[in-house]
């Protein structure tokens, strides 16, 4: 059977009816063979992009995602049982921190640049009410902690906890003093806040402390955290060298139900070897090592080697020594030709360069009027190097309970805190520029970018396929070794492809991509009526949010 589509037209020649075949459409497809009958029967129509008009586009996916994540943590009711305008503000507040971070009054006009004020039914919200929903966060502060212990924490647990630094723009906040910047801006006024974090990294709790306390000084306040508020009986509490002092050692020693992970200073290494109680001849073929010293009774001491850092250490203090000889070079050049003289303008001279590298120790220095001399402590060079590459570490925690090899593994786990720090510093999270002026402000700042890297930190975990994470790090038989990555994660840093073969991304840009899936509001042409589509989602966001146990189709 045969179909056959023809466009005639009918006239009147000498009294009769002829018919007049204008088109044969037969090879029209049929939905346009049927748009020229509808037409000929009078129908207007309009072409698609003048049907409607998209009223607003706005950023969705990576905020889908973002509280995706928040939903199957529980965030909102980690932060209060009972829902409420200032919940759902701070909630909005700490998706807003790691989407793009700024300052309260940024805040305001970035939520609805995003579908997340629609979301979390924000929408118009102003500057005073996020700075009264922060001091709500604030006041709530403990009660949540606690429930982020109970929730990541138990008995015996090791605990993780390391200090760092901010510096200060402004100058009223009573919390601001000088101090050691750990971000190079020496003169500054900072603060200080010390993390809690459970053994992978995951922050339990923050505590912002004045700009000039001492990180030993922050210590006591964190067992007291962990024992009283926290209602923990027995921890282990891993904590960088430089909170391990006499008196802090003795506040724990005091709670039966603490262990401790720590390392020694340089100085405290040295004694050890001068006093001949570690001999580095022994770690010749070997790595780690236990020994004792009447000076840490009840402790152990383990000792580490790794030839790699030590080669490390030489390149660097070789390089340094170079360097300040090619500074003081032009210096004794002036001096042998006259063109400085003067001990006091040669000592200035001097004292210009001689300490820039820290290195000043190294060199023995001869000023006078008209001469000038320097040369390196060589012997001095030797003993240095002779324990580069070596660190101790010592505990109370019985080998029962910790083999020497575990007790450096626990260790190195501070890497997680130092991690979590660069990240509250990065434009991921921006801890800093900090926005605020009173105390309390401060505090809960610190607090939600606290809670804003909690959330991070888990959407790392989820997305790792797809990041340049290493997803099953190996255990290194060796502990001191330097840690390697698996074949898989150096696959991927090579080819820059997940092992699916999608393009590997990291945090920031994977956001970036995530962006991408907008949601339209369009109004059809001339009427009232309203309509929203949402970008379909390409491969790779597909991927991403499917990790995050979210349907693409039904964002």
């Amino acid at each position: 059977m045969y179909e056959a589509h023809l466009l005639r037209r009918s006239y009147r020649e000498g009294g009769k009816v002829r018919n007049e075949t204008l088109a044969n459409l037969s090879r029209l497809p049929a939905e346009t063979i049927e748009l020229v009958r509808r037409s000929l029967r009078g129908e207007q129509f309009l072409s698609a992009a003048d049907g409607f008009e998209v009223e607003r586009s706005l950023p969705h996916g990576h905020v889908a995602a973002v509280l995706g994540m928040a939903r199957r943590l529980e965030l909102a009711r980690l932060l209060d049982r009972q829902p409420s305008p200032e919940r759902s503000r701070v909630l909005a507040m700490i998706c807003q921190q790691l989407l793009a971070p700024g300052s309260k009054l940024a805040c305001t006009r970035a939520l609805g640049q995003s579908t997340l004020a629609e979301q979390l039914a924000v929408e118009g919200v102003d500057a005073d009410e996020l700075y009264s929903a922060l001091d709500w966060l604030g006041e709530r502060q403990e009660r949540i902690e606690a429930r982020l212990a109970r929730r990541h924490l138990a008995e015996g647990a090791q605990v993780l906890y390391d200090v760092s630094s901010s510096y200060f723009e402004g100058r009223t906040c009573p919390l601001l003093a000088l101090g050691y910047s750990r971000d190079g801006r020496r003169g500054m006024l900072q603060i200080i806040y010390g993390l809690l974090a459970d053994r992978q990294g995951r922050p339990v709790a923050i505590e912002v402390f004045p700009g000039g306390l001492h990180d030993d000084k922050t210590l006591p306040a964190q067992i007291e955290k962990l024992r009283r508020r926290f209602g923990f009986t027995t921890l282990v509490l891993i904590v960088d060298r430089g909170m391990a002092t006499k008196a802090n050692l003795a506040a724990l020693a005091a709670d039966p139900g603490i262990g401790w992970i720590t390392a020694l200073k340089a100085p405290q290494l040295k004694k050890l070897v001068k006093e001949g109680s570690l001999q580095l001849s022994l770690f010749d073929e070997q790595s780690l090592g236990e020994i004792t010293s009447g000076d840490y009774p009840g402790e152990r001491l383990v000792v580490c080697r790794n030839p790699l850092v030590a080669a490390e250490r030489a390149r660097k203090r070789d390089g340094l020594l170079q360097a300040t000889e090619a500074a003081l070079a032009p210096i004794k050049a002036r001096v042998d030709a006259g063109t400085l003289a003067g001990a006091a303008a040669i000592a200035l001279a001097v004292g210009e360069v001689i300490n820039k590298r820290k290195v000043k120790k190294h060199f023995q220095l001869e000023i006078a009027n008209n001469r000038f001399a320097y040369a390196r402590k060589q012997a001095q060079i030797e003993e240095e190097a002779a324990l580069d590459g070596f660190y101790v570490l010592r505990t109370n925690l019985a080998e029962q309970t910790l083999t020497a090899a575990d007790v450096v593994r626990s260790y190195k786990q501070l890497a997680h805190a130092e991690r979590a720090f660069r990240t509250l510093k990065s434009p991921e999270l921006e801890i800093r520029p900090v926005r605020h002026r009173r105390e309390d402000r401060v505090r809960a700042h610190a607090f939600l970018c606290l809670l804003a890297y909690y959330l991070e930190w888990h959407l790392r975990q989820a997305w790792a396929p797809l990041l340049f994470i290493d997803e099953q790090p190996p255990l290194a038989a060796d502990p001191v070794a330097k840690a390697e990555r698996s074949p898989a994660a150096k696959r991927k840093a090579s080819t820059q492809r997940t092992a699916d073969g999608e393009v590997c991304h990291s945090f920031p840009s994977l956001l970036a991509e995530l962006a991408l899936i907008v949601r339209d509001t369009n109004r059809i042409t001339d009427t009232d009526a309203v309509f929203s589509k949402t970008t379909n989602a390409n491969p790779t966001q597909t991927r991403a949010l499917t990790l995050l146990q979210l349907d693409p189709k039904r964002l």
